[in-house]
């Protein structure tokens, strides 16, 4: 039951608790400062809020493309869930003027990666399994 579940729903949701304020950062909480150190050439290393939301989204992405060699009948679910949350990204990209913002857009992109990747893999997989003779 939670295998279906994409994983992307992570990283919106939790883009939308910032710009509820969760986060603090006033208006744009994106380019808050998570750490920082320096590094032995003596250039800084920093992370923003923002840079962490695109790391979570690419690690959920990972696990996602892994889940999606599956041919199993919870894979047709996650892939109509998955679809669906980037159309909620596509609609909350074009609607809420918060998330007019390059971290959503590429957590969007991200997110319909997902779409491509798993449907791709899936008839790839799907594909094999067929024995013509």
């Amino acid at each position: 039951m939670f295998g279906a579940i994409p994983l992307l729903i992570v990283p919106f949701v939790l883009y939308n608790l910032g710009l509820l304020g969760l986060f603090g950062g006033g208006d744009d909480p994106w380019t808050t400062e998570m750490f920082s150190f320096r590094m032995m050439s003596g250039g800084v290393f920093s992370m923003t809020l923002g840079d962490l939301m695109v790391l979570i989204g690419l690690i959920f992405l990972f696990v996602e493309i892994s889940k999606s060699v599956r041919t199993t009948n919870a894979s047709i679910m996650d892939h109509l869930l998955s679809t669906l949350v980037f159309i909620a990204f596509l609609v909350e990209f074009l609607l809420v003027k918060g998330a007019a913002h390059s971290v959503f857009f590429t957590l969007m992109v991200i997110a319909l990666f997902d779409v491509l990747a798993g449907f791709s893999v899936s008839m790839r997989s799907a594909s094999r399994d067929i024995n013509l003779n």
